[in-house]
């Protein structure tokens, strides 16, 4: 399996600490580039990889590496090196651990995972080289088919970080799904569920009992016509594939913790002015009392919250597209992921938000009104949906069944309201009748859905209400 060891440090590593890591093959190994130096590389004699390093990340988000790794990292900030070992050679993990080693003993810190610190000697890789395979080109893909690309991720948490993105972008544009292989105990990073998207792409949890699985569904998989696909029982027809669920994905143990999750768009129209992030920032506080502890362009979050510089890097990036993850603090776990597009609408931002809650904890519920008419006011609120969830405090994504969010509250944005012909908006056939937002000749309306949230029905609640909405 790929291992990634990364260097946790005070210092940035200059160039001559960076210098004796790349030594740690030997004088005569191979140094190569790529993404315009972003990444070196320690090659073997016919150049490809062996070990892949990607440029210092200065993080300055407490948290962080306890969250992805569950390391103890120095003080922020403090900086982050990656280092990617190639898949099947035992030598290229050893030159990997090595240079995290010496990294971290000439600029002080700490190598991750504590097993991959080693010696600072030079490790013998003569003779050592790599196969000849399409995927070295890229180093997060660690087998390239027809169909897929697969990533092996050896991580305690998988998280969206350059190298997976790297993998999610290359995948896109050769048309190709892209699978992410870990092994089991490990969870998932709600941004990278969020960017799977369908099938062929996967998250393939390792088991002892059923081999592989899909950590998102349960279904046992196999590698067959060059990808992992679910395996069918020897009755399955056409019409019911009767895909067997491995028992492992449903050991369910209900421990109390939930998470309040929200899902919201907002289109601005377009101007010099405006400041992106606006929006999340203001429901963050409503239901937080505190904003956003950070957010980057990938995992781990770097950078402290700022709409500003976010809104910047929009801007450069401009009229592609540009997706974030914002992060929260130790005492409420929380993560968004936030999309922002260019369309003939204007400026869009689609957010989707969880907030973390133990046992003990109650989510704020009574102040998701407040936070829906900042949204609708201030914001351009198009519309937005609020479910309560059994799921994990501190919002990652196990190998493990949990449910559907219950509905709790739907909200329909000024212009959504004024489209709707008649009073469509204003009478639904639900029990309770919608809440007015904002000034009365221009309001945004909010759903209360009835539904119990220990079970749910609320879903009955909110397909009735969008078919009604919809005129149907």
């Amino acid at each position: 399996m790929t291992k990634d060891v990364i260097a946790l440090t005070p210092k940035m590593p200059d160039p001559w600490a960076v210098l004796a890591g790349l030594l740690s093959g030997g004088p005569d190994k191979l140094v190569g580039t790529r993404g315009e130096g972003a990444v070196i590389q320690l090659c073997d004699p016919e150049g490809r990889p062996l070990v892949s390093v990607e440029a210092p990340l200065l993080v300055s988000v407490e948290g962080e590496a306890e969250r992805l790794l569950g390391a103890t990292a120095p003080p922020v900030p403090y900086w982050w090196t990656e280092a990617r070992a190639t898949t099947g050679v035992a030598e290229a993990e050893q030159l990997a651990g090595t240079f995290a080693t010496r990294l971290a003993s000439l600029v002080g810190g700490s190598a991750w995972p504590p097993n991959a610190a080693g010696s600072l000697a030079v490790v013998k890789t003569d003779g050592v080289s790599v196969a000849p395979e399409p995927a070295a080109a890229q180093p997060a893909i660690d087998v390239l088919t027809e169909r897929v690309a697969v990533v092996i991720q050896d991580r305690p948490v998988v998280a969206m970080t350059a190298w997976l993105s790297d993998a999610f972008r290359a995948a896109a544009e050769a048309g190709l799904g892209l699978q992410v292989v870990s092994p089991a105990g490990t969870t998932l990073s709600p941004a990278v569920r969020d960017a799977l998207g369908g099938w062929p792409s996967r998250w393939i949890v390792q088991d002892e009992r059923d081999g592989y699985y899909d950590g998102l569904t349960g279904a046992v998989l196999r590698w067959q016509d060059g990808m992992f696909a679910p395996v069918a029982s020897p009755d399955a027809t056409e019409d019911d594939p009767r895909t067997p669920v491995a028992a492992t994905f449903q050991l369910v143990r209900d421990t109390g913790e939930r998470q309040l999750a929200l899902t919201f768009r907002m289109v601005h129209p377009a101007d010099d002015r405006l400041v992106l992030g606006g929006g999340l920032e203001t429901v963050w506080r409503e239901l937080t009392g505190a904003p956003p502890a950070g957010w980057g362009t990938s995992e781990p979050a770097t950078l402290p919250w700022s709409p500003r510089r976010l809104t910047d890097v929009a801007h450069e990036r401009a009229p592609e597209p540009t997706w974030f993850v914002v992060v929260g603090n130790r005492d409420r776990p929380a993560l968004a992921t936030v999309r922002i597009t260019r369309t003939e609408a204007g400026v869009e931002e689609h957010v989707t938000l969880a907030f973390g809650y133990g046992s003990s904890e109650e989510p704020p519920l009574d102040a998701l009104p407040a936070a829906a008419e900042a949204l609708a006011t201030r914001h351009h609120l198009q519309s937005m949906l609020v479910q309560l969830r059994k799921a994990r405090r501190d919002v990652a994504v196990p190998p493990r069944f949990e449910g559907p969010g219950v509905p709790l509250a739907f909200v329909l944005g000024a212009e959504e309201v004024r489209a709707m012909p008649g009073d469509r908006a204003r009478r639904t056939p639900l029990a309770e009748q919608p809440v007015t937002l904002g000034p009365r000749t221009r309001p945004a309306l909010y759903y209360p859905l009835p539904g119990d949230p220990s079970d749910l029905s609320g879903w009955q609640d909110f397909e009735q209400l969008m078919r009604h909405l919809k005129g149907a």
